[in-house]
């Protein structure tokens, strides 16, 4: 198991830095103030070694009495989204202690998590980049289709797996090996270079990279 920190925090938008040499670097801007541990995981009572972190506020009486219970035996207001992230260094945190953007420096390697942005129903063409039907001669109302998706028989079927169309977007993914450009502590911002998933105002983890590179 490696010892990794995480923060939650909230995607503001994309802007742009110049570096050290003179370059323009696209960033993207992650808020990452009043991140809490909510609770402590141990080998001896959990089976593993992890640490809750909880971040963003919310209003106390919309939480349910077990979280409340829960927040409560941490010695910390609600919050409105947790997190749990595995790690060695369990020993380091503490219930109720605070991170900052400090978590993190600049230069450093991260693995930043979301969810991307829901597409609703889309196509083939949308969804898998397929080529469609031609523009012309003949084709009537097939330019968007997708085309054969199996044989008769046999096999008499449509394989899993095939292709079609769908639902797109709304899932978990992570961008790994981003390079935080600097680090803001007095605003809790982290500036990391290039794009990560999900909308403005979406809820991320930013965790040191697994890959170290």
């Amino acid at each position: 198991m490696s010892n990794r920190t995480a923060l939650l925090g909230k995607k503001l938008g994309m802007s742009q830095v110049w570096d050290e040499n003179g370059f323009f670097v696209p960033v993207t801007l992650v808020d990452v103030s009043t991140n809490v541990v909510t609770a402590v995981k141990s080998e001896e009572s959990d089976g593993y070694k992890a640490v809750q972190l909880g971040y963003g506020q919310v209003d106390p009486t919309k939480v349910t009495k077990p979280l409340a219970g829960h927040f409560a035996k941490a010695g910390v207001t609600p919050r409105r989204h947790l997190a749990e992230v595995r790690t060695s260094e369990r020993d380091s945190y503490e219930l109720g202690q605070e991170l900052d953007a400090a978590t993190f420096e600049a230069g450093q390697s991260v693995d930043v998590s979301g969810t991307t942005k829901g597409k609703g129903f889309a196509g083939v063409m949308k969804r898998h980049g397929f080529a469609g039907v031609s523009a012309s001669h003949g084709a009537h109302r097939n330019h968007r289709k997708p085309g054969s998706i199996g044989a008769c028989a046999p096999p008499g079927r449509i394989f899993k797996g095939l292709r079609m169309a769908g639902r797109m977007g709304g899932n978990r993914r992570t961008v790994q090996n981003l390079t935080i450009q600097a680090v803001d502590t007095e605003k809790g911002l982290l500036l990391i270079s290039g794009a990560i998933p999900g909308p403005k105002n979406g809820v991320v983890l930013v965790r040191s990279s697994v890959k170290g590179a």
